[in-house]
């Protein structure tokens, strides 16, 4: 898992590119810790060959998690159980 984010306002269209490797997300958010064990978003790096797939998933939630900053996946997935209004996904192929 490349990145974790959470805590966007309702308000958010939208990310800006290159956006800071930071805890806190500029207009509000929390980015969390990825795979690599980093905060912010670890591009795609697959292994020469066949196209990877990566999968990037939204959630509406009815309340803010409030986690640390740094929080993973597994606990922003524990936090949100009993929240999700709706979600979404798009998946996108890469490869070098």
């Amino acid at each position: 898992m490349h990145w974790v984010a959470y805590d966007l306002p309702a308000s958010a269209r939208q990310l800006p590119e290159g956006l800071p490797k930071t805890e806190a997300i500029a207009g509000g958010g929390v980015q969390g810790q990825n795979d690599f064990r980093k905060t912010g978003y670890g591009g795609p790096c697959p292994p020469p060959g066949k196209p990877h797939r990566y999968y990037f998933k939204l959630y509406a939630l009815d309340s803010k998690l409030n986690l640390k900053p740094a929080a993973t996946k597994k606990m922003v997935e524990a936090a949100m159980e009993g929240h999700i209004l709706a979600q979404a996904e798009v998946m996108g192929r890469f490869q070098r």
